[in-house]
């Protein structure tokens, strides 16, 4: 099974000037654990996660103060259509991250993340009694 068959197509893309209370609640309000960050200035992609923002938080920073760009990560392992689950599973148990951007040339096509990949591997869901 190719990464394809599992992202998300739904692809929430922020600036870098958000506010991580602006991007926590996009990112709740699309129901993803995971924004990519782009700031056409400097060109690149990143990407915020709620792992990002819980960080923050706990550090007792001020989410209506705190900007994306200062909790994004810019050094990103990106995968393709084209990838197996097994790649992805592989890149992301090696850098220690649950989620990928998947990129189709230079833009964003969706995001894989851990549980996109355990919903294709693990077996429908059965009843199972009390």
């Amino acid at each position: 099974m190719l990464v394809r068959d599992a992202m998300s197509t739904v692809v929430l893309t922020i600036g870098p000037h958000h506010t991580l209370r602006q991007a926590a609640a996009l990112m709740s309000a699309r129901r993803v654990g995971a924004a990519v960050v782009y700031d056409p200035d400097a060109g690149g992609i990143g990407i915020l996660t709620e792992r990002d923002i819980l960080n923050s938080v706990g550090l007792g920073q001020d989410p209506d103060t705190e900007l994306t760009d200062d909790h994004t990560t810019t050094d990103v392992v990106f995968a393709t259509p084209a990838w197996t689950l097994e790649e992805a599973a592989r890149a992301m148990a090696h850098g220690g991250f649950r989620h990928l951007i998947v990129l189709d040339g230079d833009e964003p096509a969706g995001v894989v993340s851990v549980r996109d990949i355990i919903r294709c591997w693990a077996p429908a869901r059965e009843h199972i009694p009390a």
